[in-house]
């Protein structure tokens, strides 16, 4: 067959079979596994602790990686572990051992969601800083506390009775607790500061302890609590606006960078100042005059000051008057008798130095 330009048209003389078999293999579709799913949108099941997210989660935390650290927070903290380490021993008279997991930033409204419950919330305010932080008990460390001081035996894991709400008994153990844990937190923060965190109350309900609005970002700090074969989790919140009055200092790589006093540092000024040169001059007395009386000055004019010999006269360094005298001869010197004390404008002088 031809067309108008007597060109041959080539029928398609491809098998059916092969046809059918070509659209079978470009139509088949490969189904993802539910390890290939979750590594996609970045939860690992296995290691809910790890920093390292991937997929999906990796781009929606991005915001929160890429805002900024802070150094001291970490040696504050440490030193928290030192401290609850011994108060707990003292509080349960067993043997406690506190470590310290990871330091993380997270989003408030995924913290609250993120919570295993049931679980006791601790809302605490800190004072001096005028804000409120959040202490999470798991479950697993209610049941031991309680199991511990009320005697439980040893060697055997803490029970966990699901579907009832914490009794009066386990509420009020785990808040002498969290009243211990907060005094520890006080102290950790001493060197740095003070702040003074008391317990406002406590929650069963996350809803009822929202301290901030969910798209702000907070410090979670998780602390492991082992006693023995038994023992739990705490997980402190301090949102970010709750440590923004002292944000400069936690900036800080080591304890006193960019605070306190320096003694060598003022000792060498000190020693400088004694001896540098200082031009003093004696003012008689002062006129203003007009330019155009200056510009006709001629020699042998006499200009009449109103000084007498009673007057004080100033005794001046640069621009600053530093104080008062009498002028006076002495040994065919010209000499001034100081009269008055240092000018209020020179002890600021001086004080700016030092």
């Amino acid at each position: 067959m031809a067309d108008s330009d007597n060109e041959e048209f080539e029928p398609n003389t491809t098998p059916a079979s092969e046809w059918e078999s070509g659209m079978g293999m470009g139509a088949a579709e490969r189904i993802l596994n539910q390890d290939e799913i979750d590594s996609l949108l970045g939860f690992d099941l296995a290691d809910d602790e790890t920093n390292d997210r991937t997929g999906i989660r990796a781009i929606i935390n991005s915001a929160l990686v890429s805002y900024e650290r802070l150094p001291m927070l970490e040696i504050v903290f440490d030193r928290l572990v030192r401290l609850m380490t011994t108060s707990l021993r003292n509080f349960t008279s067993d043997n406690v051992e506190v470590s310290l997991d990871n330091i993380s930033s997270i989003r408030f409204g995924d913290y609250l969601n993120s919570i295993p419950l049931p679980a006791i919330l601790s809302v605490f305010r800190a004072e001096e800083l005028d804000n409120y932080g959040l202490l999470t008990v798991d479950s697993n460390l209610i049941y031991s506390i309680v199991d511990v001081l009320l005697g439980g035996r040893r060697g055997t894991a803490a029970m966990r009775i699901e579907g009832r709400p914490y009794t009066t008994i386990e509420r009020v153990l785990v808040q002498r607790m969290v009243e211990v844990v907060l005094h520890d937190a006080k102290q950790a923060f001493e060197p740095l500061t003070p702040v003074t965190f008391n317990l406002d109350r406590l929650e069963t309900n996350p809803r009822f302890a929202a301290i901030a609005r969910p798209a702000n970002a907070a410090i979670l700090v998780k602390l492991r609590i082992d006693m023995e074969d038994r023992g739990g989790r705490i997980e402190l919140l301090l949102p970010y606006a709750t440590l923004e009055p002292i944000r400069k200092m936690l900036l800080q790589q080591f304890m006193g960078e960019k605070f306190g006093r320096d003694n060598i540092w003022e000792g060498h000024l000190a020693t400088e100042l004694w001896t540098t040169q200082l031009d003093v001059h004696a003012v008689l007395d002062e006129q203003q005059v007009n330019l155009q009386k200056v510009l006709n000055l001629k020699v042998g004019e006499t200009l009449i000051l109103n000084a007498t010999p009673e007057s004080l006269i100033e005794l001046r360094a640069g621009e600053v008057t530093l104080t008062r005298g009498r002028m006076g001869r002495r040994n065919h010197n010209i000499a001034v008798r100081i009269e008055a004390p240092l000018s209020p404008s020179a002890k600021n002088a001086i004080q700016r130095l030092s």
